[in-house]
């Protein structure tokens, strides 16, 4: 794991227990799955890399394009997923065809931190119901401030 990896990663824990704030992206305060790797960034690089804009609960059945997975491919690093490492950025997807919805921060082979509705930022098993549903795997870009 990079020092960069490593970084990510702790910022990513000192996360948790923030409660769920859609939209949200402040440590301790709110957050979504978005607002937690936006606020990873921040601490990282010390601003976000491009602004998110304002979306709804439904955004990506509204949309229709893949607006996270763009925004990843545009400002990370593609991996695969046999390559992942803590530290990394997971994109999910709940069904074939449809846009990426759902993003955490790899743990270890078997963990990743998110946020999702209803709970404060956490550590879940990446069991088979998540393993199956990863759309990409993205590393931070190389450290730069």
């Amino acid at each position: 794991m990079t020092d960069l990896a490593q970084m990510a990663l702790d910022e990513a824990v000192a996360w948790i227990g923030t409660p769920y704030r859609h939209q949200g992206s402040m440590k301790g305060v709110g957050c979504d799955c978005l607002g937690l790797i936006r606020g990873v960034w921040r601490a990282l690089y010390g601003c976000e890399p491009e602004l998110a804009g304002p979306y709804s609960a439904d955004w990506a059945e509204a949309g229709g394009h893949d607006r996270l997975m763009e925004a990843a491919r545009r400002n990370c690093r593609e991996k695969a997923l046999d390559d992942a490492l803590p530290g990394d950025i997971l994109l999910f997807r709940w069904r074939a065809q449809h846009p990426a919805k759902h993003l955490g921060i790899l743990c270890d082979s078997g963990r990743f931190i998110h946020a999702y509705e209803g709970h404060a930022v956490t550590i879940s098993p990446l069991i088979s119901q998540w393993r199956r549903r990863i759309a990409g795997v993205f590393a931070f870009p190389d450290f730069q401030r």
